[in-house]
């Protein structure tokens, strides 16, 4: 039996504020998982990515930053898509002093 099947049966032996409970901690897991996005050691210092590429999201946040359009982007970088910048957005939203710092600290350099 897989996992999604144990989950669903259990779930009719739960009380109303155990899946509450159950629907929050899902949401707690799903809040740090940004599709699109990942962090792998050795690639880019590990910082966050658009997967396919080693377009690291600060780059794309800084570019915005200095008024390069969403248009812009994507011509300059062809292995893009718009879900990619979306995904990048939704990460900077989240992640906002994280990737100041990854600017800052790459801007020096």
């Amino acid at each position: 039996m897989g996992a999604l099947a144990k989950v669903e049966a259990l779930l009719g032996d739960l009380s109303r504020a155990e899946k509450m409970q159950l629907l929050r901690m899902v949401v707690q897991d799903l809040d740090e998982v940004f599709p699109g996005i990942e962090s792998t050691p050795g690639v880019c210092g590990g910082e966050p990515c658009i997967v396919r590429t080693r377009i690291p999201v600060w780059v794309l946040e800084q570019a915005r930053r200095l008024g390069t359009s969403e248009e812009d982007l994507l011509r300059n970088y062809p292995t893009l898509r718009a879900a990619d910048l979306a995904n990048a957005w939704a990460y900077v939203r989240a992640h906002p002093l994280e990737i100041q710092e990854q600017i800052r600290s790459n801007e020096a350099a």
